[in-house]
């Protein structure tokens, strides 16, 4: 691994896992069966899992690791290997900025979900934002082999990519404080976002 990867799993890691399972813990279902797609070596859903035992958790991923702190199970990155809703939530971690076909995914996502679909990505909006995403990325991925098209979203993509995927968000939070100082003021600013999404109810929907 590269100085950088190793400064970056050493000292940035660890504190992003913290943070995020201290965001995500409150946002699952009771007793949910959360599906986390693109789910890496797994230590996050692990430590949702010690946070939620009333949950279950498993993954897929594209590329599957040796090591991993959960199940994972290897899919092909567009077609989610499960049935119409079969679980209750899926959680999507900084996936569908890495996916070659982000749309799809994410309608594959609300395809399997019973109750919710949980994503945690990147906005493109405001100054320097889409380098400063690009520089994110690669530090935290690049040593990995993880694919990188640093394609990132703007609001308005945001909110058409959601509407046709027929989810509306419950919630939608920006302001998250993954980072410590100082680089928590170029890396987070307004560039993450947290969402729960919900099917939109049609007409005549109880």
């Amino acid at each position: 691994m590269s100085l950088v990867g190793q400064v970056h799993d050493g000292v940035i890691l660890g504190r992003r896992v913290e943070r995020l399972t201290n965001l995500l813990g409150s946002m699952f279902p009771p007793a949910a069966h959360v599906l986390d797609v693109g789910s890496g070596d797994g230590k996050l859903a692990a430590e949702l899992q010690r946070l939620r035992p009333d949950c279950r958790f498993e993954g897929i991923d594209v590329l599957v690791r040796e090591e991993t702190a959960i199940p994972v199970r290897y899919f092909d990155g567009h077609t989610i290997p499960a049935a119409d809703k079969s679980v209750d939530a899926v959680l999507l971690v900084d996936v569908l900025h890495h996916a070659a076909d982000a749309q799809k995914l994410i309608r594959e996502s609300a395809r399997v979900a019973r109750r919710c679909v949980i994503v945690k990505d990147h906005v493109r909006e405001g100054i320097g934002a889409e380098p400063t995403l690009r520089l994110m990325d690669w530090v935290g991925n690049a040593h990995h082999g993880v694919r990188l098209p640093y394609n990132y979203w703007s609001p308005a993509q945001w909110e058409a990519a959601l509407a046709q995927a027929g989810l509306v968000a419950r919630s939608w939070r920006r302001d998250l404080g993954l980072y410590p100082p100082p680089i928590t003021w170029l890396c987070d600013r307004s560039l993450h976002v947290l969402a729960l999404l919900e099917p939109a109810r049609t007409n005549g929907s109880r």
